[in-house]
């Protein structure tokens, strides 16, 4: 009764499924490793945001890359703004998804060393063909808190790094170019500020970053599993249909064989 299975049909439908059963079985297991790695980066970003503030010296130096572990990581530090050589960032949009400006200042420390500090976002108020007008930095030394962030690349972030751009207008926020601007000594990375709040409102602190959603992840890798299950059932339901079938034909033949002709 199963000879069926030896048919050009059936072997095909067979062969399918035995392909598709480890396909599912591993797009479900690398669902999974997408789920894992989600939910390692957002415990990373919850360790960081809730760690005590630690001075920026700490953990950045000139020339320093920051790692995964320092990103997000509240520091502090203790200097003044140098509003002379301020930049602001192209193309940056706010909490509504309003198109404006970050506002990048040197912030000079103690030791004459300096420390870049995104100060918020200002709206682009029209063409963004010239410097535009910035809220003042608070005067003389002050403590400021923020956000350590790595450099920005265009590999990291998908922003090309445009040239010829208007005086003082920059497209990503980076260490090494700004050191090299500036003619000093800049430590890696920068501080998105978080305090103290601006005077007014103005400029916008950039707010603390989201948490990726990892749940999705999980629910399909759970649903390709089930679909992987699902197949081998879905053949044998299958199988005993056409066994049905058949066993339904062939009686059927068998009844009308032995049904004596009529006489005539």
């Amino acid at each position: 009764m199963y000879r069926f299975l030896l048919t050009r049909q059936w072997v095909i439908l067979t062969l399918v499924a035995l392909v598709l059963i480890p396909t599912m079985i591993r797009l479900g297991i690398w669902q999974m490793d997408r789920y894992h790695e989600r939910d390692a980066r957002n415990q990373l970003v919850t360790n960081a945001l809730n760690a005590k503030p630690v001075p920026v010296e700490d953990l950045a130096s000139p020339g320093h890359v920051v790692n995964s572990q320092e990103r997000y990581r509240s520091v502090t530090a203790k200097g003044r703004f140098d509003t002379d050589d301020e930049l602001v960032v192209r193309r940056r949009v706010n909490s509504n998804e309003e198109v404006g400006y970050h506002i990048l200042t040197p912030f000079v420390l103690k030791d004459g060393k300096v420390l870049l500090i995104n100060r918020g976002w200002i709206p682009a108020n029209g063409a963004q063909t010239s410097f535009p007008k910035v809220p003042a930095p608070p005067r003389g030394e002050t403590t400021v808190t923020g956000r350590l962030m790595p450099n920005e690349t265009t590999e990291a972030s998908g922003i090309k790094d445009l040239k010829d751009l208007p005086d003082r207008q920059v497209m990503l926020i980076n260490s090494k170019q700004e050191a090299e601007r500036l003619g000093r000594t800049v430590l890696g990375g920068y501080v998105a500020q978080t305090a103290p709040d601006p005077k007014g409102g103005t400029p916008e602190l950039v707010g603390a970053p989201g948490k990726e959603d990892s749940a999705l992840n999980y629910a399909y890798a759970i649903q390709w599993w089930l679909f992987a299950a699902a197949v081998p059932v879905g053949w044998v339901v299958l199988v005993r249909r056409e066994l049905r079938e058949r066993r339904r034909k062939e009686e059927t033949s068998t009844a009308e064989a032995e049904t004596p002709a009529a006489v005539g």
